[in-house]
């Protein structure tokens, strides 16, 4: 009996920690009461977001041959947000037609969630939970559009993350990430200019060793079983003060990969 009861402690002590970085999480629900405010410490995601949801729109109009005049073009097709924050892209997914379940390993994140869905009146298209990807994957979950934005430079172990990302995508299935690139650029821009200099976003918020080359991702993303099909950079326009898609993907990025046919 004690052989027995040793060996259940040792199987349960070599269970792998939840993917979550305890101190990322705590930083970001530090802030999660203003989620919303587009002048806030969310301020950067809010001028990030048309052109990421552009780039989720225009892949997804060809991947799953849906008309681009449509109000909700996505009627019928499920998706997630993994690492949903406070809903900036899950909403204005679920108002392109998606079913979206928005999920965060930060409550405070989707208390602020599921409280501006109730203030929208957004109805049963938009879920959220607090959970991880991999509890997802453990639950057997399967959708039809996979998102996770600004969330692997976060995560203590990224390799893991995006092989949950890919077994949640159904097969045929399109996983889209946005990350930033491990570049001298990237850390002028994203931690020098934006953190330092400009003020955009909290010092500490990012950390440059973490970024992933583009080709990094695509080579995890294949490993388990997914093509990338699109990838595009995230261009500040100077001029016009604000975001747009680009072929610069030096600092910001986003690629989009379908999960092969099996």
């Amino acid at each position: 009996m004690a052989a027995s009861g040793s060996s259940a402690t040792d199987a349960a002590s070599a269970a792998p920690a939840p993917n979550v970085d305890a101190g990322e999480v705590a930083r970001f629900a530090a802030l999660a009461a203003r989620w919303w405010d587009e002048d806030g410490p969310a301020a950067p995601l809010h001028r990030l977001n048309p052109a990421r949801l552009d780039f989720i729109r225009r892949t997804a109009l060809v991947h799953f041959g849906r008309p681009a005049a449509a109000r909700a073009p996505f009627t019928g097709l499920a998706a997630v947000d993994v690492g949903c924050g406070g809903g900036l892209v899950a909403e204005p997914l679920m108002r392109m037609g998606f079913s979206v379940l928005g999920i965060d390993a930060d409550e405070t994140a989707i208390a602020v969630a599921r409280r501006h869905a109730a203030e929208m009146e957004l109805g049963e298209g938009l879920s959220y939970r607090v959970a991880t990807a991999e509890a997802l994957v453990a639950e057997g979950a399967a959708f039809d559009l996979v998102c996770c934005l600004e969330l692997i430079e976060h995560v203590p172990r990224p390799r893991r993350l995006v092989s949950d990302l890919v077994h949640l995508a159904r097969p045929g299935g399109l996983i889209v990430l946005s990350t930033l690139n491990r570049t001298a650029r990237s850390f002028l821009a994203a931690i020098l200019g934006a953190e330092y200099l400009l003020g955009w976003l909290p010092r500490g918020t990012h950390d440059w060793n973490r970024f992933l080359k583009p080709e990094e991702l695509a080579a995890w993303l294949a490993e388990d079983g997914a093509q990338e099909t699109a990838r595009a950079g995230i261009v500040y326009d100077a001029c016009r003060d604000r975001f747009r898609l680009g072929d610069d993907t030096r600092v910001n990025y986003l690629v989009a990969a379908v999960r092969n046919r099996r």
